[in-house]
Protein backbone atom coordinates (compact mmCIF):
# COMPACT_ATOMS: atom_id res chain seq x y z
CA UNK A 1 0.00 0.00 0.00
CA UNK A 2 1.50 3.67 -0.95
CA UNK A 3 2.09 5.74 2.23
CA UNK A 4 0.69 9.32 1.52
CA UNK A 5 2.00 12.29 2.76
CA UNK A 6 0.06 14.70 5.28
CA UNK A 7 -1.32 17.83 3.18
CA UNK A 8 0.02 21.05 5.10
CA UNK A 9 -3.15 23.41 6.83
CA UNK A 10 -2.76 25.66 3.99
CA UNK A 11 -3.28 23.06 0.57
CA UNK A 12 -5.88 20.41 -0.88
CA UNK A 13 -6.10 18.17 -3.35
CA UNK A 14 -8.50 18.22 -6.15
CA UNK A 15 -8.93 15.39 -9.21
CA UNK A 16 -7.89 15.68 -13.01
CA UNK A 17 -10.87 15.14 -14.87
CA UNK A 18 -11.63 13.90 -18.35
CA UNK A 19 -14.94 14.19 -20.02
CA UNK A 20 -15.71 11.72 -22.61
CA UNK A 21 -18.45 11.59 -25.30
CA UNK A 22 -19.63 7.83 -23.99
CA UNK A 23 -22.83 7.21 -26.99
CA UNK A 24 -25.03 8.84 -29.08
CA UNK A 25 -28.05 7.76 -29.54
CA UNK A 26 -29.52 10.40 -32.08
CA UNK A 27 -28.73 13.19 -34.27
CA UNK A 28 -25.58 15.28 -33.21
CA UNK A 29 -25.60 18.40 -35.67
CA UNK A 30 -22.13 19.67 -34.00
CA UNK A 31 -20.26 16.43 -35.38
CA UNK A 32 -19.34 15.47 -32.17
CA UNK A 33 -18.21 11.63 -32.17
CA UNK A 34 -17.41 8.83 -29.68
CA UNK A 35 -14.13 9.60 -28.20
CA UNK A 36 -14.57 12.83 -28.17
CA UNK A 37 -13.44 14.47 -24.72
CA UNK A 38 -11.64 17.33 -23.16
CA UNK A 39 -9.92 17.54 -19.91
CA UNK A 40 -9.92 19.60 -16.40
CA UNK A 41 -6.85 19.70 -14.31
CA UNK A 42 -6.81 22.38 -11.23
CA UNK A 43 -9.21 24.67 -12.90
CA UNK A 44 -8.24 24.90 -16.94
CA UNK A 45 -9.51 23.18 -19.50
CA UNK A 46 -8.10 21.75 -22.61
CA UNK A 47 -8.48 19.95 -25.59
CA UNK A 48 -6.48 17.52 -28.04
CA UNK A 49 -4.85 18.99 -30.73
CA UNK A 50 -6.99 19.46 -33.58
CA UNK A 51 -10.63 18.95 -31.46
CA UNK A 52 -13.05 20.34 -30.77
CA UNK A 53 -16.49 20.29 -28.39
CA UNK A 54 -19.87 21.19 -28.06
CA UNK A 55 -20.36 24.36 -26.12
CA UNK A 56 -23.99 23.01 -25.54
CA UNK A 57 -22.95 19.28 -24.22
CA UNK A 58 -19.87 21.35 -22.58
CA UNK A 59 -22.58 23.97 -20.65
CA UNK A 60 -24.31 20.64 -19.07
CA UNK A 61 -20.98 19.21 -17.69
CA UNK A 62 -19.78 22.51 -15.97
CA UNK A 63 -21.87 22.51 -12.83
CA UNK A 64 -20.99 19.27 -11.83
CA UNK A 65 -17.08 19.51 -11.92
CA UNK A 66 -15.97 21.12 -9.40
CA UNK A 67 -18.17 18.36 -6.97
CA UNK A 68 -16.26 15.72 -9.21
CA UNK A 69 -13.09 17.50 -8.69
CA UNK A 70 -13.14 16.71 -4.92
CA UNK A 71 -13.43 14.00 -3.01
CA UNK A 72 -16.86 13.02 -1.32
CA UNK A 73 -18.79 11.49 1.08
CA UNK A 74 -18.70 7.96 0.12
CA UNK A 75 -22.69 7.81 -0.32
CA UNK A 76 -22.90 10.88 -2.33
CA UNK A 77 -24.06 10.42 -5.13
CA UNK A 78 -21.69 12.18 -7.24
CA UNK A 79 -19.42 9.11 -5.74
CA UNK A 80 -21.03 7.05 -8.17
CA UNK A 81 -22.73 8.87 -10.62
CA UNK A 82 -20.14 9.83 -13.72
CA UNK A 83 -22.41 10.48 -16.68
CA UNK A 84 -24.24 13.64 -18.05
CA UNK A 85 -26.11 14.29 -21.24
CA UNK A 86 -26.08 16.78 -23.70
CA UNK A 87 -29.09 19.37 -23.29
CA UNK A 88 -30.38 18.52 -27.45
CA UNK A 89 -33.13 16.60 -27.09
CA UNK A 90 -32.49 15.12 -30.82
CA UNK A 91 -28.37 14.73 -30.18
CA UNK A 92 -28.91 12.26 -26.85
CA UNK A 93 -25.06 12.49 -26.68
CA UNK A 94 -23.88 10.70 -23.49
CA UNK A 95 -20.58 12.02 -21.78
CA UNK A 96 -18.97 10.10 -18.57
CA UNK A 97 -17.09 11.80 -16.36
CA UNK A 98 -13.56 10.12 -15.43
CA UNK A 99 -11.42 11.31 -12.58
CA UNK A 100 -7.71 10.97 -13.43
CA UNK A 101 -4.37 11.64 -11.24
CA UNK A 102 -5.13 14.07 -7.93
CA UNK A 103 -3.72 16.53 -7.93
CA UNK A 104 -2.18 18.52 -4.84
CA UNK A 105 -2.46 22.50 -4.72
CA UNK A 106 -1.49 25.42 -2.48
CA UNK A 107 -3.96 28.10 -1.49
CA UNK A 108 -1.76 30.89 -1.90
CA UNK A 109 -1.40 29.92 -5.58
CA UNK A 110 -4.78 29.58 -6.84
CA UNK A 111 -6.65 32.59 -4.56
CA UNK A 112 -5.90 36.60 -4.36
CA UNK A 113 -6.68 36.21 -0.81
CA UNK A 114 -3.93 34.93 1.40
CA UNK A 115 -4.80 32.04 3.52
CA UNK A 116 -4.58 32.31 6.85
CA UNK A 117 -5.06 29.01 9.55
CA UNK A 118 -8.38 29.88 11.45
CA UNK A 119 -8.84 31.46 15.05
CA UNK A 120 -11.12 28.94 16.21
Amino acid sequence: MKKTKALRDDQFQLYDLTVVVEKIEGNCTCNMTIGDKFHLKGGKISMPEQSDFCLYALQSTIPLLPTKQRKNHPADWMETDARVVCPDPACRLVMRIDRDGLRTLNHDDVSPVKWEPSKD
